[in-house]
């Protein structure tokens, strides 16, 4: 099945996340170049096949919250993942330190997004 000229560059720009940072879906859109497209952008990752090179754990809610509940088998796996990286989470949450925006905890740059703003 062919990928859409969105869908690649929202996978581009998610591979660029560097481990030790998440962003929100709302940036993930904008650094694509399709701002306001949030929803999307999630859709698009959670149609990703299992097994997957594409870091979608690295993308969470703009207020910081991982997108699963604590009862969804991606919520494990996505903590797990970022736990794995060097990223703290609290409950459901990621602190807003961890966002792309100036260097990230592990390394990196990260983006203007921050925990509690809304990116679009």
């Amino acid at each position: 099945m062919p990928v859409s000229e969105f869908a690649a560059a929202v996978l581009a720009t998610v591979s660029d996340i560097p481990a030790g940072c998440v962003s929100s879906y709302g940036e993930v859109a904008r650094r694509a170049g399709y701002p306001g497209r949030a929803r999307q952008v999630g859709r698009i990752l959670s149609e990703l096949p299992a097994g997957s090179s594409i870091p979608w754990h690295r993308v969470v809610r703009a207020d910081g919250n991982l997108a699963f509940p604590p009862s969804h088998p991606c919520f494990g796996r996505q903590k797990s993942a970022l736990a794995a990286e060097g990223v703290r989470v609290t409950g459901r949450r990621v602190p807003g330190g961890y966002f792309r925006s100036a260097p990230c905890p592990a390394g990196g740059t990260r983006s203007t997004a921050g925990a509690g703003r809304r990116a679009t």
